[in-house]
């Protein structure tokens, strides 16, 4: 069975209602005088997306141009149909009012936003960006905002809400088309503060597009993505994007990784730094005051002595760090330290989908199930998982499929490094043989780690059991990849999976206790 390969579309309940010839004229489009009175209630990029009443936006795309699907948007009941000349007699013959422009990526997020009229709003939008951290510290940003009283909104890897209510979520960001109707919705709800996880293909892509940040937050950068950038100058040249005074009116930037340095020794936007490096000079200071199995008391304080000391249910120094990261930017942001402090006085109430997730009992081994899929997250995700465990650590993990091979070899390195035991699985093999991604895993740990017992187990229901199996009470399994997700991409297929359920099921098997979901 498949599952839906594509987000729900959510837009605003009361519909905008947009003359077409307004449209024309921000699109720089001749609109025929016998379509101007033409209305449209939405924009979509998708025809799976499409509304009655749409502007179907037809882009250029690698394997083809969207005008080829103009006719089956018109069936879905798109008003209107936006393209550029390549486009134009496809588009036209759909047999709906076309318009005609250039550079349609690049106008798509003010086009969207002038529709969905997002440009101006009360919203305080804060954009969190970076190779890991970015969904941790937007959902504590969230949270700490919603114990101050505020209405939220939030968009993550791992889900979206509204003023609580809360949507699966498929791309880190969404397309431009729906991001600003997500923001209108936020709008309808009466949300005060928005919470947007912003990738590298987010910015360059012009997903956020007509959107000023608040506040922008920086949590570091290290390999990935490279078979879309090449190099790592260019992958941070496209997070950079959000620091730029069109994007952000001020951030701040983790002083973690040389790129952070980078991009607060070059700032655009007034930017303020965090670490908690002693040898460092931040301009935010974070402290870890005490460290437990279940959470992490820490205090962060800035150059003025502002300072706001709480607790988290957070396993790691850097989750921790991204909590911290999270406090300093809402202070940046222009609420005062104190009310903060006010609202964290007794913990941040925060859960975090996937993100070094327990499902196991009080008893036995204790298995966690995290999203992190690079050699950076693995190596700080197994220090976090190594000083609360008394026994082994056993490490499954798999890789990606058609993405980025370049970073598997140091994946297995570091899982091999920082585990007593590897089980290479699965992953989302997508289109590429599996079985020629788990023999790269596993012939670079053994190569690193000659001695150490590295295992390959596919697929992965039987991985885990495998774990289990070996693990006994006082060991740990850290299963790295999946996290919250509740599919696997096997030849473009979205197969419904869920590693957090197959590992209770695993622990129940063997006798041990499991946590069930809340």
């Amino acid at each position: 069975m498949a599952i839906e390969s594509t987000p729900p579309v959510v837009r605003p309940d009361t519909l905008p209602r947009v003359r077409l010839e307004a449209v024309a004229e921000r699109a720089e489009a001749w609109c025929d005088p016998a379509d101007a009175a033409t209305v449209v209630t939405g924009v979509a990029l998708s025809t799976q997306s499409v509304q009655p009443g749409d502007l179907f936006v037809a882009l250029p795309g690698k394997n083809g141009h969207g005008a080829q699907y103009a006719a089956q948007a018109v069936q879905a009941g798109a008003a209107a149909v936006l393209t550029d000349a390549a486009g134009e007699a496809e588009a036209r013959a759909a047999g709906v009012p076309c318009l005609i422009s250039d550079n349609l990526r690049d106008r798509l997020g003010e086009l969207s936003a002038f529709i969905y009229d997002t440009a101006d709003s009360n919203l305080v939008i804060f954009g969190v960006t970076g190779t890991n951290g970015k969904t941790t510290t937007a959902h504590v940003l969230e949270a700490v905002l919603g114990q101050m009283g505020l209405v939220t909104g939030l968009s993550t890897t791992a889900e979206r809400h509204i003023a609580g209510e809360v949507f699966v979520s498929k791309l880190t960001t969404p397309e431009a088309t729906d991001v600003h109707a997500l923001l209108a919705r936020m709008k309808e709800q009466s949300v005060q503060a928005v919470v947007l996880e912003v990738s590298a293909q987010g910015l360059t892509h012009g997903r956020v597009d007509g959107i000023v940040f608040d506040c922008a937050g920086f949590t570091n950068l290290s390999i990935d993505h490279l078979d879309d950038y090449g190099t790592m100058e260019n992958y941070f040249e496209a997070k950079e994007i959000l620091f730029r005074p069109e994007r952000a009116r001020t951030g701040v930037v983790s002083m973690e990784t040389p790129w952070g340095l980078r991009l607060l020794s070059e700032p655009r936007i007034p930017v303020s730094s965090i670490s908690a490096d002693a040898d460092a000079d931040p301009d935010w200071r974070l402290e870890i005051l005490e460290s437990l199995p279940e959470s992490t008391r820490f205090r962060v304080q800035n150059r003025a002595g502002d300072r706001v000391e709480t607790t988290v249910a957070l396993l790691g120094d850097h989750l921790v760090a991204d909590a911290g990261l999270a406090i300093a930017m809402i202070v940046e942001a222009g609420y005062p330290a104190a009310q903060v402090q006010a609202a964290v006085q007794d913990g941040i109430r925060v859960y975090i989908p996937g993100r070094t997730e327990s499902v196991s009992g009080p008893t036995g081994p204790r298995v966690y199930v995290d999203f992190g899929h690079s050699s950076d997250a693995f190596e700080k995700t197994l220090r976090a998982v190594r000083t609360v465990t008394p026994g082994r650590v056993i490490m499954l993990f798999g890789a990606d499929g058609d993405r980025d091979p370049v970073k598997r070899p140091e994946m297995a390195r570091v899982a091999a490094a920082g585990s007593d035991i590897v089980v290479v699985t699965d992953h989302h093999p997508r289109f590429e043989d599996p079985a020629s991604i788990r023999r790269m895993l596993v012939d670079a740990a053994r190569e690193a780690f000659p001695g150490k017992q590295i295992v390959e187990v596919s697929p992965p229901e039987a991985a885990i059991d495998y774990a289990v199996d070996l693990a006994r009470d006082g060991d740990a399994i850290l299963w790295a990849g999946p996290g919250h997700q509740d599919y696997r991409d096997i030849r473009g297929v979205r197969t419904p999976y869920s590693a957090r359920e197959l590992a209770r099921e695993a622990l129940t098997r063997h006798g041990w206790p499991a946590q069930q979901p809340s």
